[in-house]
């Protein structure tokens, strides 16, 4: 029997009490990071190679049904706003954007949608492409994997059974054994957990391996709001030393992001000390 679908350690849930559910969650949720960490080398391997195909123009697609596919769509919206690249990370889920919101019949049953879905963004051989699968054998990404393959993309998977169908065919699979849910079979829950925690690794290390972080700043990041203003003001008030606060907004504000601003602030500082040097 696959990990997923193995019976819940604890029974009778509809006799527990509110406390006891959330203690039972919480217990098995704690046993998740310990899982992923397991598997930071297969994620290094795919983060490493990945970088390396986008500095010559590739991009990371994300493909998968219900749950897997939300997750691997809610990471790739994050890059633009968080990194401010668009493009680069693609999130595809059976059934089309539709299924976002509501499940759509069948759809993951489909094992030549997913390529077709693909498809449409003229994939190219520099690009990689993620399958998302907890149970490890939906047709609409095993059948998405395998033509990636062919086609010479870099293919590696999220999954949460050993000795899967996708993990068998992807270069680099990622196992996520996390061991039965709290509701059988609930794999929206640690299964979901660990997907997501394998996500923001990878988007988040190959963000900054790409040169998108400053320090430990999003120094690219889309300035969408007040708050994001007020954060990217802060930031460029810590790089630079400057206790000027409307100065750095203004600043921030003319020139539309905070890597931006900083270098027109040094470049200014610079010009000024030059400036100086020529007078004394």
């Amino acid at each position: 029997m696959k990990q997923t679908e193995q019976n819940s350690l604890y029974q009778e849930l509809e006799k527990m009490s509110t406390k006891q559910l959330l203690q039972g969650i919480n217990t098995e949720d704690r046993k998740v990071p310990e899982v992923v960490a397991g598997c930071i080398p297969q994620i290094a391997r795919f983060v490493d190679e990945a970088v390396a195909r986008m500095h010559r123009g590739g991009r990371v697609f994300y493909i998968g049904a219900g749950t897997s596919g939300r997750l691997g769509i809610t990471d790739a919206s994050e890059i633009p706003p968080t990194f401010g690249m668009s493009g680069v990370f693609i999130g595809i889920i059976a059934g089309g954007d539709g299924a976002i919101r509501n499940a759509v019949e069948g759809a993951e049953d489909d094992s030549v949608q997913g390529w077709k879905d693909i498809e449409a963004y003229h994939p190219v051989p520099e690009d990689c492409l993620v399958g998302i699968t907890a149970s490890g054998g939906a047709p609409y990404v095993v059948g998405a994997i395998r033509k990636a393959r062919e086609a010479g993309m870099l293919t590696a998977s999220i999954s949460c059974n050993e000795e899967s169908v996708v993990a068998k065919e992807s270069e680099i699979p990622i196992v996520a054994v996390v061991g039965p849910e709290f509701v059988t079979g609930s794999t929206r829950m640690k299964s979901g957990t660990a997907t997501k925690l394998i996500l923001n690794m990878i988007s988040t290390s190959v963000m900054i391996r790409l040169g998108r972080v400053k320090g430990n700043h999003m120094v690219d990041m889309q300035l969408t709001n007040q708050k994001l203003v007020d954060r990217g003001t802060r930031m460029i008030l810590e790089e630079t030393g400057s206790s000027d606060y409307a100065a750095a907004k203004e600043q921030l504000l003319c020139y539309g992001s905070v890597r931006a601003a900083i270098a027109a602030m040094d470049a200014a500082g610079r010009g000024e000390a030059r400036e100086k040097t020529e007078n004394d």
